[in-house]
């Protein structure tokens, strides 16, 4: 898979539907920069949560956003690898199937200097 292509698609059709929800997208946004401060948790912290999140709802978008979010955020494969594991234990089979599709984007997104 093409996680650079589908994450660019991801945005052009969220960018879509933003046009016709600004108000929402205005307060999702908000809501986001208040969850990701730093706080008694990193941001890198949070991102490995919303990955496992991402990971358990079989989001394919969400998993794109979040790795892409961990590569920037300096994230070792390492790290990202243990953090699979994890989600990998408490979702089993299809969070194994989807920790590989994961792990995919972020050699992806690594090789690719992102943002």
């Amino acid at each position: 898979m093409d996680w650079n292509n589908l994450l660019e698609n991801a945005i052009k059709n969220t960018s879509t539907f933003q046009k016709e929800a600004p108000e929402t997208f205005e307060a999702f946004g908000t809501m986001g920069k208040a969850a990701k401060k730093n706080g008694a948790l990193s941001e890198k912290t949070k991102e490995l949560i919303a990955l496992g999140i991402a990971i358990s709802t079989r989001c394919e978008n969400c998993i794109a956003y979040h790795v892409k979010s961990l590569v920037r955020l300096g994230s070792t494969r390492e790290e990202f690898c243990e953090a699979l594991e994890m989600i990998s234990y408490m979702g089993g089979g299809p969070s194994i199937s989807y920790s590989a599709k994961a792990l995919e984007a972020y050699d992806q997104f690594s090789d690719k200097g992102c943002y």
